[in-house]
């Protein structure tokens, strides 16, 4: 049976990677002024800009988790999965290697800030945990949908129990993945949710793909529980709280972002599921597959890594909204110049180092 490629897949990928440069660009160096709910320009951004990372992670889990079933199905599952790990633990290892102050370390001034955990560390370790769900299912791929469906609506759910969690019993760099209180970006709890739904529907997607219907009714389906996730998922969830009286219900609905987020997150998908076809775009895959490499140039420009000398310090919180419009948009053209021209795919890094991974095991004689 022919396979066929999901092309939307890259074409959300290249847009939340996008959504990503201009956010940081513009949160990054728009003089504080602007930065107001008064001005309708900024509420719109603002709000747009909210939808990134829950794009991002949830992209990242649906891609990931699609190949390493299809992978079973290939008979390549324990490639694949010697893969995974490698990804996972390379992804970590750039995110701390992009916040180490080289010339601070030059100077003896060590800290803690490069243990801060960003997005690639969260990804990095979701992919792992991912794996590691697989493997526990028995890499039966119903029970490991359920798994990672339940998964992500409890985790959602708990939200409130760990939204200002301070951990000082373990080590900082464990304790950085689940505590924002030094300076974490991202935590692997909520995120890792929206990885699991990705997942998800990523085993929706390998059972249901073939059949002739199932791109119209997944659109359909996107969309319907996208609005009820964004319009009505409060309001369920304080009905839930008063038939049950179970607490947790009215905490999460108390502060409701996680479901809303992920309801904008499915009508994108909807969106551009509907219009595959027309985004099929040479340099638009392009950009999907070089998310990584646009990552890390774009943190190095932004705020200069490695060596602390970046647009943060030169220029900092100076521009006004049609400066930062302009900026941003010409960010975009030279970080994906850079990266489209001048570096591999991601896929090129993860080849090489399991290519060294390899060597080194036959170097040891391990099996």
């Amino acid at each position: 049976m022919k396979t066929k490629r999901l092309f939307f897949i890259d074409a959300v990928r290249a847009i939340a990677i996008l959504m990503m440069l201009q956010g940081h660009f513009i949160d990054t160096l728009l003089d504080p002024q602007y930065r107001s709910n008064n001005f309708t320009a900024y509420r719109i951004w603002s709000y747009f800009r909210g939808i990134t990372a829950p794009t991002f992670f949830t992209i990242s889990g649906f891609i990931f988790t699609y190949l390493l079933i299809k992978a079973k199905q290939k008979g390549e599952l324990n490639l694949r999965i010697k893969k995974g790990f490698i990804r996972g633990f390379m992804l970590m290892g750039i995110g701390y290697f992009l916040r180490i102050p080289l010339f601070e370390w030059l100077k003896g001034n060590f800290g803690t800030y490069w243990l801060t955990v960003d997005v690639l560390q969260c990804i990095g370790l979701s992919l792992i945990m991912i794996i590691l769900l697989y493997i526990i299912t028995f890499k039966k791929t119903f029970l490991f949908s359920m798994v990672l469906l339940f998964l992500g609506i409890f985790i959602f759910l708990s939200e409130p129990w760990f939204r200002n969690i301070e951990i000082n019993h373990l080590p900082l760099a464990i304790a950085n993945y689940f505590t924002l209180a030094n300076r974490s970006v991202f935590t692997i709890l909520p995120w890792f949710g929206y990885l699991a739904f990705g997942g998800f529907i990523s085993t929706i997607f390998y059972r249901f793909l073939e059949h002739n219907t199932f791109k119209k009714y997944i659109i359909i389906g996107f969309f319907v529980l996208g609005v009820f996730l964004i319009q009505f998922s409060t309001h369920f969830l304080y009905l839930l709280n008063q038939l049950t009286d179970i607490e947790i219900f009215r905490l999460s609905a108390g502060y409701n972002y996680l479901f809303k987020r992920l309801g904008d997150v499915l009508i994108l998908f909807a969106i551009f599921y509907l219009l595959e076809d027309v985004l099929k775009h040479f340099l638009i895959l392009k950009i999907g597959q070089k998310t990584l490499s646009i990552y890390v140039i774009h943190f190095i420009i932004i705020y200069g890594s490695i060596t602390g000398f970046g647009l943060n310090r030169f220029i900092g919180k100076t521009l006004h909204p049609w400066e930062a419009v302009f900026g941003a948009l010409t960010f975009w053209v030279v970080v994906c110049v850079i990266a489209l021209n001048y570096t591999k795919t991601n896929q090129f890094f993860y080849n090489k180092i399991l290519l060294f991974v390899n060597a080194v095991k036959k170097k040891l004689n391990i099996d």
